[in-house]
């Protein structure tokens, strides 16, 4: 089938999208349909006839539309294929078609509109500056640890006395705007821990220093940016009914302690081992996560390449999806929340934009990933498990989850690229805010 084409460099914004104009002969756009038709003649079922024995302008009839379209369109795709084969175009994402007015009435014109991938160097990156985090993991760290670990498994008591910051109450309560009772102001039996600021701040406040089985009325003033806006910037009155009284209990660090955390003989010095081995594994996965963060600017910054569009468009649906699914998983009521694809462009372009890079990260500098560098990211995810070696073969069997662990290791790999290549600092992390834990 003969087909002629024509590039132009696209006048749009977008650096990265092509043209190609091309023709295909009504003459072999006709031989094409004629025999599209003898195939479907030969089996086809049409009342009055023996299958395969319709007469061919009945067929044609019939079929004759789709056939033809089907012949336009397979005549486009083989055209275009060859022409991005000949020219060594690489494509993102699917062409648009648009039809052109042809001055030659054998022929029919189109012109296929589409984007490239960018073509660039992987720039140099000894003038950036990364700041890696250290810190060494001590009996100091394990102490905090453990002190966080006895609050998880805090309980309550009763407590014979007035309410101060960190007991636990057991209220009902009424809340009313001018005089009137409101939505979502009422509750019974509610726990309310004082002072961990999960009320507002005038209602926690107001209730350190009652007893048990009083009663109060105070006035609680809401934020101009509260969610409910009836009730934004006002000023309200709760009355409050205090039920009981809790204080907490922290539970003490014996062998007890030590069996809940998975220590089966109770020794408290194993546990503290086993309490600073898991340590050691989330810092230096906290500490790793925090270059990779800066590596990953390091790379963007320095390669300002456009991104293909379609690509972009393509991630944001992706990304729009995970977030509905998401949503449902979390409150099924929500399934039916829009969630536009639109919201996401920019944070799908920057995605794009370093898949992009570490694409040619990888092929220029050969940082393809070994078998033993992602048996190595499995292993680290199985060590925290009480049988290793069933995680190890369940991620070996779930071609799914062995991709996220090559997709890991490759970033591993440029990571470990960009800080040979770049001014590295090390810094002391500070062991709170890394684990966030300063509150």
């Amino acid at each position: 089938m003969e087909t002629t084409s024509q590039d132009t460099q696209a006048q749009a914004p977008n650096p990265l999208e092509r043209r190609i104009d091309m023709a295909v002969t009504l003459a072999d756009i006709e031989r094409q349909v004629e025999q599209q038709l003898r195939r479907i003649a030969k089996t086809t079922k049409m009342a009055g006839f023996r299958p395969g024995k319709a007469p061919m302008k009945r067929v044609a009839q019939m079929y004759g539309g789709q056939a033809r379209s089907d012949a336009i369109g397979a005549a486009i795709d083989k055209s275009f294929g060859e022409l991005v084969r000949t020219r060594n175009l690489r494509i993102a994402g699917q062409p648009r078609v648009e039809p052109k007015q042809s001055g030659d009435e054998d022929t029919i014109e189109f012109t296929a509109i589409f984007e490239v991938y960018p073509e660039f160097q992987i720039a140099d990156l000894a003038a950036r500056s990364i700041e890696k985090p250290v810190l060494t993991v001590g009996a100091a760290e394990v102490d905090k640890t453990i002190a966080v670990l006895r609050k998880q498994r805090m309980t309550y008591e009763p407590a014979d006395r007035a309410a101060q910051k960190g007991d636990r109450l057991i209220i009902d309560f009424i809340g009313r705007k001018n005089g009137a009772e409101f939505d979502g102001g009422k509750a019974t039996d509610y726990p309310v821990y004082v002072g961990a600021g999960m009320m507002l701040p005038d209602f926690e406040a107001a209730l350190e220093g009652v007893g048990a089985g009083q009663e109060k009325t105070f006035d609680v003033g809401f934020p101009d940016d509260y969610h409910a806006k009836e009730l934004a910037g006002n000023r309200v009155q709760f009355s409050v009914t205090v039920k009981r009284i809790e204080q907490p209990q922290l539970p003490e660090v014996d062998a007890d302690f030590a069996r809940a955390l998975g220590v089966r003989d109770g020794d408290i010095a194993k546990m503290r081992a086993e309490v600073q081995a898991n340590l050691e594994r989330e810092v230096a996965k906290r500490l790793r996560a925090r270059v990779k963060e800066q590596a990953m600017s390091a790379l963007v910054e320095t390669h300002p390449i456009a991104v293909p569009q379609a690509l972009v468009q393509a991630e944001a649906r992706q990304m729009a999806e995970r977030a509905l699914d998401d949503l449902k998983q979390r409150n099924p009521q929500m399934k039916d929340m829009p969630v536009e694809a639109s919201w996401f462009t920019d944070q799908a372009a920057k995605r794009v934009k370093l898949g992009l890079i570490i694409a040619e990260l990888v092929r220029a500098k050969d940082l393809h990933v070994r078998p033993e560098q992602v048996r190595a990211v499995v292993d680290d995810f199985a060590a925290t498990f009480e049988d290793p070696q069933e995680v190890v073969r369940w991620y070996y069997s779930q071609p799914q989850r062995l991709a996220e662990a090559e997709a890991l290791a490759i970033e591993n790999n440029v990571v470990d690229w960009v800080l040979a290549h770049a001014q590295v600092t090390e810094k002391p992390a500070v062991f709170d805010e890394l684990m966030g834990n300063a509150a």
